[in-house]
């Protein structure tokens, strides 16, 4: 499998594509509704702009829909690839609506975040796959092998589980150091001070055992402290809410781990 088309520009196709052409693969086309941007990423991959599956190559050995949850099922209905490997990449939807366009199909999605412009390594990025069958679970794996050696063969319902960790350690995770930093631009305070506790705090995820790791007055119960930080939020009603929430659960985990030792 060396010649590749992928539909979509955003986010993950674009490093997809760079990832796929770094690797030694040729992009063959680069599909978008948009031509300029299908244009744009492919002159940077040496590939085809097109604007209309009627133009698509029945030809090329991999295709990798890299397009929006719901655009993926439009596709699905007007993309006929029948001797080519059909992925999707998304995290939250069923290999099973490929099976119009191909036989041989499967999932390829990454839990990471994307971002057009921002530069990756995309041997560090861990893939995970899906097949059809495992003789298409195995392509896959060789298809990806000389991108990354991070690959895991993860179901439909472990990856909506994972699709879910990744939200909440991405998406949540990022919520909530914006609502720390909002609430320290009110007060005037540079958010920079927290970096490299920020920082510490993703290191320390390396090393396992994240309860164990739990510090803060809620861990410590520190109820002066507890009750002196929600007077501090006593004008804002969802914030007091959030600590209020993420406070019982990290007191109610560490009692219950007090009580199993």
């Amino acid at each position: 499998m060396r010649t590749i088309t992928i539909l979509g520009s955003g986010n993950v196709g674009s490093h997809l594509a760079k990832a796929f052409h770094h690797a030694g693969y040729q992009i063959l086309q680069i599909w978008s509704r948009e031509y300029d941007h299908a244009e744009q990423l492919a002159n940077q991959v040496f590939a085809e702009p097109v604007n209309k599956l009627s133009l698509l190559y029945p030809t090329a050995d991999v295709v990798v829909i890299a397009v929006a949850d719901d655009a993926l099922f439009d596709l699905a209905l007007d993309l006929r690839m029948r001797d080519s490997l059909v992925l999707h990449t998304a995290g939250a939807v069923s290999m099973k609506v490929l099976q119009p366009i191909s036989r041989r199909h499967g999932v390829l999605w990454s839990p990471q975040t994307f971002i057009r412009d921002v530069a990756m390594d995309y041997a560090s990025l861990p893939f995970c796959i899906e097949g059809s069958n495992d003789t298409v679970t195995q392509q896959i794996k060789d298809f990806l092998s000389p991108v990354s050696n991070h690959i895991y063969t993860i179901d439909s319902t472990q990856r909506q589980w994972l699709h879910l960790a990744a939200v909440m350690v991405n998406n949540f995770g990022n919520a909530v150091n914006a609502l720390a930093q909002d609430l320290l631009h009110r007060q005037d305070i540079p958010f920079e001070i927290l970096h490299p506790l920020i920082t510490m705090t993703a290191d320390k995820i390396r090393q396992g055992g994240l309860w164990q790791q739990q510090t803060g007055p809620a861990r410590r119960q520190d109820q002066r402290t507890i009750d002196s930080q929600r007077r501090l939020l006593a004008n804002d009603e969802k914030l007091l809410k959030l600590y209020d929430l993420m406070t019982e659960l990290i007191q109610s985990h560490t009692l219950q781990n007090r009580r199993n030792q």
